[in-house]
């Protein structure tokens, strides 16, 4: 892949990130991406392209800690370009995307998809009960209701 070269006139995507056990996904929000440049390497990640308004698009982080580049991959939507990485170190949560502890005005966590992962497996399960429980409910309630009394709305 050749080179991403960083263009003079630029700004970063707003970027959102989340942690799972076995990877990171980061997601670009970016209007119509086009001309869609992702360089993903071991300890960083770059992004550059256009978006609908021709401007130019550059962000380049450098990873809290190793990825695998080669298992790693991106997938451009209509508003998103969204990557997805896998960690080196499973099973260890990543407080922050970057490298650098000072975190960017562009870059935020995805609230609506983060979640504690290191209870997954027992919330998972304590889910599966919820619903089993449910179910149990649905089928000791007895006769279901006789709804002969309903007017037939079809004329």
């Amino acid at each position: 892949m050749p080179k991403i070269v960083r263009p003079d006139d630029c700004q970063p995507a707003k970027t959102i990130w989340y942690d799972r056990k076995k990877y990171i996904t980061i997601n670009f929000l970016i209007q119509k991406p086009k001309n869609v440049q992702v360089d993903i390497q071991d300890t960083k990640i770059i992004l550059s392209c256009k978006d609908d308004e021709d401007n130019n698009i550059y962000n380049e982080i450098e990873f809290y800690d190793r990825v695998y580049k080669s298992d790693s991959r991106e997938k451009v939507c209509d508003r998103t370009i969204n990557v997805l990485i896998r960690k080196v170190k499973d099973n260890v949560a990543w407080p922050r995307l970057t490298k650098d502890t000072a975190k960017p005005a562009w870059l935020s966590v995805d609230f609506d998809n983060w979640r504690d992962w290191e209870h997954e497996e027992e919330d998972g399960m304590a889910e599966y009960e919820d619903y089993m429980d449910m179910l149990s409910d649905i089928k000791t309630k007895g006769v279901a209701p006789s709804m002969d009394d309903l007017d037939d709305l079809s004329d």
